[in-house]
């Protein structure tokens, strides 16, 4: 369970790098308290996450006897990640509005957000994935603060330094991490390992 929660933790911290996510929680902490916009995450997350490993889990589960293959596409999927991520992310005009412009309560607003953006992105496949493989509830946790933990850094430093993140660097360097990933894991699945 420790190592599915500090491979997670990992895994989602990198991933969430970069993401329209990161830019959702740069643009809601300038309209609201970052303690309100972290709740809002966190709960989104934990509820996202939460049907990701369950999916990922009754996957692992059906094709137990398939182990290999199953290392196998989780490698090929991690490679398609290193590409999303490479492509970049951004905010179109209608989310950027809707973050600014979110009424009612700001853990709602937040939430509410944040969870229709984490539905199909890479990191609820990306838990889903590890979720096949790994603890589920260290899984779960795991991805939770990583996810937690990438867009309360980007709150902070989006506050303190008023820019934003060296995106070039971080897009770079978060799909170089899914590249190795993957290519550790088709190794795996290959027999090579």
């Amino acid at each position: 369970m420790l190592y599915a929660f500090l491979l997670s933790t990992a895994v989602i911290f990198v991933a969430e790098l970069g993401d329209k996510s990161q830019l959702m929680a740069m643009t809601f902490a300038t309209r609201y308290r970052p303690r309100d916009v972290l709740i809002g995450i966190t709960v989104a997350t934990a509820v996202v996450h939460l049907l990701s490993v369950g999916i990922g889990f009754w996957v692992g589960e059906a094709f137990a006897d398939a182990q290999q293959w199953i290392t196998l596409a989780a490698g090929l999927a991690f490679l398609f990640f290193a590409a999303w991520t490479l492509r970049g992310d951004e905010l179109s005009a209608d989310e950027r509005e809707k973050a600014t412009r979110s009424s009612g309560s700001a853990v709602w607003a937040v939430g509410g957000a944040f969870f229709l953006a984490e539905l199909g992105d890479k990191t609820m496949l990306a838990t889903i994935t590890l979720a096949t493989q790994e603890d589920w509830f260290g899984t779960w946790v795991g991805s939770t603060v990583g996810m937690v933990a990438a867009d309360a850094l980007a709150i902070l430093l989006g506050a303190w330094i008023g820019k934003q993140l060296p995106e070039k660097a971080i897009r770079y360097g978060a799909s170089a991490l899914f590249a190795v990933f993957g290519l550790w894991l088709v190794a795996e699945g290959a027999g090579w390992l």
